[in-house]
């Protein structure tokens, strides 16, 4: 059974539509991930340089959105098994006011420290 006091449907729309916004998140920054082209010749050392920091960043934000997504895709899978809102490490309902910040979330408060 789903935690009884959250409204599911909503929940589930509020995950599948942040899940599509991060997809598309993910597709329209992928160039900014691409391999940086550093041609001796045209660019400048501090401009290489900051080429490769921005693609860095680009990296880290996609591997931040992919851990999203995973933790998305868990939640919805919660939900269809009507385990949502169960703390894995207890047993117990998690907070639904912790639910409704945070959707995926694994574990109540107590165990969660």
């Amino acid at each position: 059974m789903n935690h009884p006091e959250i409204d599911i449907e909503k929940i589930r729309k509020r995950l599948e539509d942040l899940r599509v916004e991060l997809i598309e998140q993910s597709i329209d920054s992928s160039e900014s991930r691409a391999t940086v082209m550093l041609d001796q010749q045209s660019v400048g050392r501090l401009s290489r340089m900051d080429a490769l920091q921005g693609q860095a960043m680009a990296k880290a934000e996609e591997q931040r959105r992919q851990q999203m997504l995973q933790r998305i895709d868990s939640a919805l899978a919660r939900l269809d098994r009507e385990a949502f809102g169960e703390c894995i490490e207890c047993g117990e309902w998690i907070s639904a006011k912790r639910l409704e910040r945070d959707p995926t979330v694994l574990k109540c408060i107590d165990c969660a420290e």
